[in-house]
């Protein structure tokens, strides 16, 4: 019961408006920027790691703003679930199409089968597609942890 009476303060102590606004005013902003890196991270710096990253960090961002609740709001956890599949199916799929065609596995130019564009064409949009792959499931697995983290298994109330 203690403990509950010093959470409690705790809240009431650190709920700030400055922060909760600021947070809605940078979290589209964060998540246009990890979009930004998983599309251009097979021409520069990045891709499906580090934009997974930002996408996932701008939901945590929410989550320690104002708290679980709001961030499954915003972003359940069946759909976590469902993108982060989606995002290993987009990898493994695109790997095992290109060993299907005749090629090696994630050899994107072997695509050129099944739709007659240049090689180094397939070569450019595979390595696109798999980046959104990795960036589904790397977003998935980090809110995955932090909402099991935070709230202890129990998925009710977080930090």
């Amino acid at each position: 019961m203690k403990h509950l009476q010093e959470k409690a303060a705790l809240r009431e102590f650190g709920d700030n408006q400055i922060i909760r606004v600021s947070t809605r005013i940078m979290v589209p902003f964060i998540q246009l920027f990890g979009l930004y890196v998983i599309a251009h991270g097979h021409v520069s710096p990045g891709g499906g790691f580090q934009g997974g990253v930002l996408l996932g960090a701008s939901y945590i961002l929410l989550a320690l703003a104002f708290d679980l609740k709001t961030s499954f709001k915003n972003f359940s956890e069946s759909m976590n679930g469902i993108l982060g599949n989606v995002g290993a199916l987009i990898y493994v799929g695109t790997a095992v199409l290109c060993a299907l065609v005749g090629g090696l596995f994630l050899d994107y130019s072997a695509l050129t089968a099944l739709l007659p564009i240049d090689p180094i064409q397939w070569r450019y949009l595979g390595v696109f597609i798999v980046e959104v792959g990795v960036g589904l499931a790397v977003m998935s697995i980090m809110l995955s942890l932090y909402w099991d983290l935070s709230s202890g298994g129990d998925m009710d109330e977080g930090l």
